[in-house]
């Protein structure tokens, strides 16, 4: 029992979190309060929702360098016409931002699936596509807190049982992504893609359709998280979340999703997620400077794709050695 914890990424990423935020605590006390652990949730919990979104594209042998940018456009299209009307429900605002994303997300699976372009290239060109569409948007100017309604930016604040809306909306993402990863068709369809495209097709499984479905789901996460980042941060503009899908697909990796497809679970995407909120939120206590940020997160990335890549590594060249030294 005790060898199969320790040969799970996800009982190791706990662990390794645990160590962390304990040695932080015994230098600077309250590191592990109550109320500090709930903000590095709060803080982290549209990180996990995107990493979520990232995960199904990656388990399905694909990327999406779009997400961050998704985001941006996505909430900036919601605070554009909550500036332009304040007037209109915030649900309606809500459903108009995931619905946006659902769609940039449906433009890169399309293209993925009709055109059969490399994922990495297509979302690599529609991430720059999207920014430039914020730009025409918003004809470069910000879109200040004063221009947004009270009730647009009070959701992802707003406390139930004394815990954030933001952090409420993330554990019920988790939950259904669970579900969906575990139990339904579409997610055994992203394991069965990523893992052996040529065997999936054998399934009856249509390669590019799951594509086509992983982007449309990274893209209806990255709607909602769009909403949630410009509403909590009350600011939209070009360059908001810009960089941020590093993080993403940090976390994924972290978590154990391997970039090759096929390997990983929500859980694990949750915990590398986590796992980067505890360092983000060490770094300013610890007195490191925030600029290292993207340095650890790309370190990081390739510590955890040389271990997975370890890790999966086939043990048949040394069984063909013992074969040789038989003969």
């Amino acid at each position: 029992m005790a060898t199969r914890l320790l040969k799970s990424r996800e009982a190791l990423l706990v662990l390794a979190m645990v160590i962390l935020a304990t040695l932080i605590e015994m230098r600077f006390s309250g590191f592990l309060s109550a109320k500090s652990t709930v903000a590095i949730f709060n803080d982290t919990a549209i990180l996990i929702i995107l990493a979520l979104g990232q995960a199904a594209v990656i388990l399905a042998r694909g990327i999406d360098l779009s997400i961050a940018a998704n985001l941006a456009l996505s909430g900036t299209v919601a605070a554009l016409v909550n500036a332009s009307f304040p007037g209109v429900p915030v649900e309606f605002l809500l459903v108009l931002s995931v619905l946006a994303g659902a769609l940039l997300g449906a433009i890169n699976g399309l293209l993925v699936w009709k055109l059969d372009i490399p994922p990495i290239v297509v979302t690599l060109g529609t991430m720059t596509v999207y920014r430039g569409m914020i730009f025409l948007l918003t004809d470069g100017a910000w879109i200040n807190a004063h221009e947004m309604s009270d009730a647009f930016k009070a959701v992802p604040r707003a406390v139930i049982f004394g815990l954030p809306l933001l952090s409420w909306i993330a554990l019920c993402v988790i939950a259904v992504m669970i579900l969906v990863f575990s139990f339904t068709r579409i997610g055994r369809a992203f394991y069965a893609v990523g893992g052996n495209p040529n065997a999936a097709v054998y399934t009856g499984i249509s390669v590019g359709r799951t594509h086509f479905f992983a982007y449309v789901v990274a893209g209806t996460l990255a709607g909602l998280a769009g909403y949630l980042w410009v509403a909590r941060y009350a600011v939209a503009y070009v360059d908001i979340a810009n960089g941020f899908e590093l993080d993403v697909v940090a976390a994924c990796v972290i978590g154990g999703i391997s970039i090759a497809g096929g390997v990983g679970t929500a859980i694990g995407a949750v915990l590398g997620a986590l796992f980067l909120g505890i360092i983000k939120n060490a770094l300013p206590v610890i007195d490191i400077s925030p600029f290292w940020q993207m340095a650890i997160s790309g370190t990081v990335i390739i510590i955890a794709v040389a271990v997975n890549a370890r890790a999966a590594r086939p043990k048949g060249r040394v069984i063909l050695k013992k074969a040789e030294h038989a003969i």
